[in-house]
């Protein structure tokens, strides 16, 4: 996204997924419209900055009345590319791929789920959420014919290079990393690493504080 956009900070981009979860919670209670001023006291942001974020954008509110809830929710989405579908597959299908696969919320994000790839013989053949488990040398072949956009590593750290290498040779450009190594990828690939171990140790360090 920063390379469609290059004059955004990522710092910026990272914050509209918040903005569109609170928008969210606040349709929940049927409220319509609201200040950037009152939306900034929520997100614990000032208004300025609010403002400013948005502003990244194009226009959104008016001078007096705030934003329109709805609207200004669609608007985000339409920028974080959630009014589209992105053919997806996970490769590792252990206890953290078989978890992110029965996540509900991934489908709702536009994420579809096509195929789950790994190399357990036990594994592969089993079914989650009505997606079977293939064996990852059938991987590449899938994802041509099923259009794939977006692959999910969870596989062990001593194999997700590899995995990221077989991704690759296939055409894939955006990857969803959870294994705990750093991908050596071409620069028109896409990564979005989630480190969980490293998550933990900032808790642990805080917790210590």
């Amino acid at each position: 996204m920063d390379r469609i956009r290059p004059n955004i900070s990522m710092a910026v981009i990272r914050r509209l997924p918040k903005y569109y979860r609170y928008l969210g919670d606040l349709m929940e209670k049927g409220i319509t419209r609201i200040s950037s001023k009152e939306f900034g006291r929520i997100m614990g942001f000032t208004a300025s900055q609010i403002r400013q974020d948005l502003n990244c954008f194009g226009g959104f509110g008016q001078q007096g009345y705030g934003y329109n809830v709805k609207e200004l929710r669609e608007e985000i989405g339409n920028i974080l590319g959630l009014n589209r579908r992105y053919n997806t597959i996970i490769v590792g299908a252990g206890n953290l791929g078989q978890a992110i696969a029965n996540y509900s919320g991934f489908a709702e994000a536009g994420f579809i789920l096509k195929g789950m790839f790994d190399i357990n013989p036990r594994l592969i053949g089993i079914s989650i959420r009505a997606v079977k488990i293939m064996d990852i040398d059938e991987m590449k072949g899938f994802i041509a014919r099923e259009n794939i956009n977006v692959a999910i590593i969870c596989t062990p750290k001593e194999g997700a290079q590899d995995v990221a290498n077989r991704l690759v040779d296939a055409g894939i450009k955006a990857i969803w990393n959870f294994a705990p190594e750093d991908l050596n990828v071409p620069d028109d690939v896409i990564v979005e690493n989630v480190y969980l171990s490293e998550s933990l140790m900032v808790l642990a360090y805080l917790m210590n504080q």
